[in-house]
């Protein structure tokens, strides 16, 4: 599927005083007509951990949680076409939609030979890791989901405009989601809503997400996919069907204070999966921005529990 097209290492620190540095490799790689780049870190032979983001953010949102894992687990971090640094040539005539970003992670992991893998999901990464999940069940070690939604009751009301798109997908409605969402402060906020210390969300994130979002062209990516969301939320019985026959380890570690994805969403997990492990950490949506570090100590003592790495 493709060989890497660079291998340049970058520098990740764990951010906090006495923490180990460690090293992420950035790699871009070809699968399904994408030049994907990621980010990697760990040994070849230790167990996977696959690192999918969401909207509006990349890879980058790891920098902190990759060098936390490392020590134990293959850690690998890919940008999602239309984020970050992931390269769509223009001849590849990309339909932005859910199904094809499961399609071209699927694609994905085969380039990179991954055929077993817990993955983490976030955000936009949810509905695209449990497609992978649903077509590879026998792959998926366990789940972690940080803010990753499966469930309608874990919809909130900051949903309200985009369901009303959703119902109405007209030129007038795409240009009052894009005014009121694809900027600055809109970028700004979705990091710092709900955090207690909203200064201390690093002002790198979402001034580094923002950038990108103002790439010609991306805003009307980022609208397509608003309007896909909908083929999410009418999959959600697929995923729970996929949860009930699958019982896969789950680890559902929220940001009790997200506006997009409240705690419900959260709880119903175990309705499908009773064994479920549920946690609330006090900050809101960008939660791995505030509590890394709680982050990476959960996911280290669950994925140990269910005997996936020490």
């Amino acid at each position: 599927m493709g060989e890497a097209t660079s291998r340049t290492a970058a520098k990740s620190t764990a951010g906090e005083s006495g923490s180990n540095l460690a090293f992420a490799a950035i790699h871009k790689v070809e699968a399904d007509g994408v030049h994907v780049f990621y980010r990697e870190a760990g040994e070849a032979n230790a167990p996977v951990v696959l690192l999918l983001h969401g909207f509006p953010s990349s890879s980058f949102m790891f920098r902190e949680l990759i060098p936390r894992l490392v020590g134990e687990y293959r850690v690998i971090a890919p940008d999602l076409p239309g984020f970050g640094f992931t390269e769509v040539p223009a001849e590849r005539k990309y339909a932005y939609s859910f199904d094809q970003l499961a399609k071209t992670i699927d694609a994905f992991t085969g380039a990179l030979n991954l055929s077993r893998y817990a993955i983490y999901i976030f955000d936009y990464g949810a509905p695209t890791g449990l497609r992978l999940a649903m077509a590879h069940p026998e792959r998926v070690t366990a789940i972690i989901s940080q803010n990753g939604n499966a469930y309608e009751e874990g919809l909130g009301d900051a949903w309200a405009p985009i369901r009303h798109y959703w119902d109405s997908p007209t030129a007038e409605n795409r240009a009052v989601i894009a005014k009121a969402i694809l900027n600055f402060e809109g970028t700004k906020w979705q990091y710092t809503h709900g955090v207690k210390n909203p200064d201390s969300v690093a002002p790198e994130s979402y001034t580094l997400d923002a950038a990108l979002l103002e790439r010609p062209g991306n805003k009307d990516v980022q609208l397509d996919l608003f309007l896909d969301y909908a083929s999410n939320v009418k999959l959600y019985p697929k995923f729970q069907e996929y949860f009930r026959k699958s019982t896969p380890p789950l680890l559902a570690i929220w940001g009790k204070n997200d506006p997009f994805f409240i705690p419900p969403g959260a709880e119903a997990f175990r309705k499908d999966i009773p064994n479920a492990k549920v946690q609330f950490l006090d900050t809101g949506h960008f939660a791995i921005e505030t509590h890394g570090a709680e982050i990476a100590a959960a996911m280290k003592e669950f994925l140990s529990a269910n005997g996936i790495g020490s």
